[in-house]
């Protein structure tokens, strides 16, 4: 809304313009009236919408045309005066006031027009069937008000109009010649009743009604008042009332009768709760909330919005298979301006067996999005409502900021849930087939990917010591930028069957991460492959062993189920503890079942200790945990296995 109305009065001499504000100002009518009145400023606390109005006056006999035509392009807000009494006021209306103001405004930003017929005290009769025609042929004007300056009769009315015509305008919402919502206001009410509709059966029902009043006018309604406001739906229209609850067509309803019946007040206050501007459409401010994002630090979602979206999810997913089918995706989006998610999605996060967006996979993407472009991501959950639903001051309630990534280097500890790997590779080395089996799919399944569907993003969960993390895979392009350096962790990847393949990987790491804190694993892509002879100086195992890397890791996504997920929990551990060079080898204290039983269900700790005693004879070990990291694990996965069997 307006932080302040200009309200500009012009029209015939001797018409009573001055008159009339003389008369609000003083409340009584002057015994000596000026040319020209000074411009006046009324506080916005005696104001009824609580905004600074200033009151402009127009002198014929002081001013220019081109003063004049400079207080048209300011006005928020101009009053025609004219006099009751006099015809020739009224003509000049239609033949000269209206035209003029046209010329001297942008068509499509009207200033809206209030005709003010003054002087009522001096005839007996209304003046409104003269004007009536006139307000029908200028969409323009918003109402006719008639007064009188002598006896101070509505000139408070004719500000307060006045003032309204701005801060609340009838012409964004409503066709007077078609007595119906205009397009864009049915666009922006159906939105809001979407988000209202909190559990989608397409209904308001009383407990969704009651939230939205107190929503929107910080009061809930009484029990008797809720059923007056469906009775008055239920004598106008057949099924603006389903199942005792309000439809859309019911609630499209309401606001044009509040339109109708000069509420507009009411339409703009729920429009502006929601983030409409007067244009309606949603404000840059409601959108694009202000978030402070230091260097070095990363944006992920906090748990109050992953309940949020779980309750969105739920909204949607009609037959209750943990999954979203094309259509459900496509209803949950109708909130949005255009649909946000491409079919790359589809091949970005886990799917079902029908190539459907599970419940995780849909967490997945929103976390993807938060992590890659925050200011997206709110601008998203706008959309959806998150501060009106969670009743917040803006949706950056639901970001968290994490903390600069060398004080978790610092601390050998981290807050972070969400990790990220580059994968780099030469050209044919299998990165995308790695990105791909994270998410599930074995080679066959890979090929069945259109190219104009495939994503550059892989992100799924994976459990460190109990914990779920997200981690996030992504292959680098033609050349490395800042963004690509820093990341958590670095995939090298080499084809087994190529011999020029691992050159790649040797030139990079040398080139970029030899002296780098980014952990480094090298992978050995196409395992099921015959493996050759590497034309570079130094074989994989050679250059890791020199450089104190893991060995080189086999992988393959050519087989007949899901390809092994392990090495991506080793990524993620590798991620969480960069600092931790070696793994200590951990003695059976006479307690040998426990222990067996507890790497039995930490699989990111036995994959570690299954890679460390592969090559404990040939190479030094760099990955370290601590004792308190492994206490963490029994006691995180214990909290786990209850929070899932909860469940």
């Amino acid at each position: 809304m307006r932080k302040d109305v200009r309200i500009l009065l012009v029209g015939e001499p001797k018409v009573g313009k001055t008159s009339l504000i003389m008369s609000l100002v003083s409340e009584e009518f002057p015994d000596e009236v000026p040319l020209r009145a000074e411009e006046i400023t009324i506080p916005a606390d005696v104001t009824p919408e609580r905004v600074p109005t200033h009151i402009v006056d127009y002198s014929e006999a002081e001013q220019s045309d081109e003063q004049l035509y400079q207080e048209i392009s300011k006005a928020n807000v101009i009053c025609i005066v004219y006099s009751v009494n006099n015809k020739k006021s009224i003509e000049k209306v239609t033949s000269h006031w209206i035209p003029l103001i046209n010329d001297r405004t942008d068509k499509d930003s009207r200033v809206p027009l209030i005709l003010v017929g003054n002087k009522s005290d001096l005839v007996e009769h209304s003046s409104m069937e003269t004007i009536l025609p006139i307000m029908n042929q200028y969409q323009d004007i918003e109402t006719c008000v008639e007064c009188s300056a002598k006896n101070l009769k509505n000139i408070s009315e004719l500000f307060y109009y006045a003032q309204k015509a701005v801060l609340h305008p009838t012409g964004p919402l409503y066709c007077p010649e078609e007595k119906e919502l205009k397009p864009s206001c049915i666009k922006s009410l159906t939105r809001i009743f979407k988000v209202s509709d909190l559990d989608n059966d397409g209904i308001l029902n009383d407990n969704e009604l009651n939230f939205f009043q107190r929503t929107c006018f910080n009061t809930p309604l009484a029990p008797q008042a809720l059923e007056d406001v469906k009775n008055v739906v239920r004598r106008n229209m057949t099924d603006g009332v389903k199942d005792n609850g309000l439809s859309l067509k019911g609630f499209l309803f309401l606001h044009t009768l509040f339109i109708q019946r000069g509420r507009h007040e009411t339409t703009w206050t729920v429009l502006r709760r929601f983030g409409y501007d007067d244009d309606l459409e949603l404000t840059q401010e409601y959108l694009f909330p202000m978030i402070k994002m230091p260097p070095d630090c990363t944006t992920e979602l906090n748990h109050n919005a992953y309940l949020f979206l779980q309750s969105v999810f739920d909204k949607h997913d009609k037959d209750r298979d943990c999954a979203l089918s094309p259509e459900e995706v496509k209803d949950l989006f109708k909130v949005f301006p255009y649909m946000p998610w491409g079919p790359d999605v589809n091949h970005t996060v886990g799917t079902n067996e029908q190539g459907w967006i599970t419940y995780q996979g849909y967490l997945s993407q929103w976390t993807l999005t938060t992590y890659l472009d925050v200011q997206r991501s709110l601008e998203y959950f706008g959309y959806l409502g998150y501060s009106i639903i969670y009743e917040q001051e803006s949706q950056a309630a639901a970001i968290t900021v994490t903390r600069n990534k060398r004080i978790d280097l610092q601390k050998k500890q981290t807050q972070r849930s969400v990790f990220r790997c580059n994968v780099l590779g030469d050209r044919g080395s299998g990165k995308s087939g790695f990105l791909q089996a994270f998410l599930g799919k074995n080679l066959q399944g890979q090929r069945r990917i259109r190219e104009d569907h495939k994503s550059f993003y892989a992100i799924s969960t994976t459990y460190v010591y109990g914990q779920e993390k997200y981690l996030l895979v992504m292959p680098d392009f033609d050349f490395l930028s800042e963004a690509d350096l820093a990341c958590d962790v670095v995939c090298l990847v080499y084809d087994i069957n190529n011999p020029s393949s691992f050159e790649y990987c040797a030139k990079v790491y040398k080139q970029y991460f030899i002296d780098s804190k980014t952990p480094c694993v090298v992978v050995a892509a196409k395992s099921d492959l015959h493996e050759v002879r590497q034309h570079y100086s130094l074989s994989p195992h050679e250059f890791c062993r020199k450089h104190k890397l893991h060995p080189p890791q086999p992988f393959t996504c050519s087989v007949t189920d899901a390809p092994n997920k392990d090495i991506y929990t080793r990524i993620t551990t590798m991620a969480m503890y960069p600092e931790a060079h070696f793994l200590p080898k951990l003695s059976n204290t006479g307690d040998g079942d426990s222990f067996s039983t507890f790497l039995q269900y930490s699989p990111g700790l036995r994959f570690t200790l299954h890679m460390a005693q592969a090559d404990l004879k040939n190479s030094t070990f760099w990955l370290r945990a601590s004792v308190g990291a492994t206490v963490f694990a029994v006691l995180g996965f214990a909290m786990y296995r209850a929070l899932i069997k909860q469940r």
